[in-house]
């Protein structure tokens, strides 16, 4: 069954070309033509994505957003602007849209970023689905892990960790012996609308090692794939 899809936009004409380009392509459509037509449309129906004009009367993207994600952390959120500063963009995903297109844009472009979107919602909800069969105590590499309390027993010695650290050794813990990229970690970790480098991945990394290996810089565990990312081998 194709996603069902709120569109709110004010200007009538690009309404109605947005409706008639996603129901061409299966997908259910509800429109609105401000953000408080948009608001109670979500409040009332169950849909699989958002797609927000930033620039509305009343309430604008902004505010709907907003109060979308006040009840809601996880739908996808996609904001239309046609202004393409930055500043609005990065407020847009600061209040948490996962993704931003600006006017004018092609057919291929909305179409293109929309499946985007659903599909990493789509693996994120069963990463989810998968994380809750993660026991609250696992063995890693040589540890066993406490998620609970955040701690590790390496022999003897308990070592302290962190939520990040935390998530990320059941991420490991879930696909032991699998490739994993560093975009697929991030998304995991920090979420999909994570705004920075993955830099602070392979820093987050390098601590980690240093408490679950015996010797970090030969890591046995928490391998490097070149130019991919990590791989946590099981023995």
């Amino acid at each position: 069954m194709m996603a069902h899809i709120l569109v709110a936009e004010d200007d009538r004409h690009i309404l109605s070309g947005l409706v008639d380009t996603l129901e061409s392509e299966g997908y259910q459509v509800m429109p609105a033509s401000d953000g408080e037509e948009a608001l109670d449309l979500f409040k009332n129906n169950p849909f699989d994505l958002v797609l927000l004009d930033i620039m509305m009367p009343g309430k604008s993207g902004y505010d709907v957003c907003r109060e979308i994600r006040s009840t809601d952390e996880d739908i996808p959120i996609i904001m239309l602007t046609a202004k393409g500063e930055e500043i609005d963009k990065v407020v847009g995903l600061q209040l948490g849209a996962d993704d931003y297109i600006t006017k004018p844009f092609g057919v291929h472009e909305l179409l293109a970023r929309i499946a985007a979107v659903l599909r990493r919602a789509r693996r994120n909800h069963e990463e989810a689905k998968k994380g809750e069969n993660v026991p609250d105590l696992f063995k890693f590499g040589e540890s066993q892990i406490d998620a609970k309390t955040f701690k590790m027993m390496k022999g003897r010695k308990s070592i302290d960790l962190s939520e990040r650290e935390v998530k990320l050794l059941q991420f490991f813990f879930l696909h032991a012996n699998e490739v994993l990229s560093r975009d697929q970690l991030l998304n995991a970790v920090w979420g999909i609308d994570y705004y920075g480098t993955t830099r602070t991945l392979d820093q987050h990394i390098a601590q980690l090692r240093k408490k679950v290996e015996r010797d970090p810089s030969n890591p046995r565990f928490i391998r490097t794939v070149h130019r991919v990312g990590y791989r946590y081998q099981r023995s």
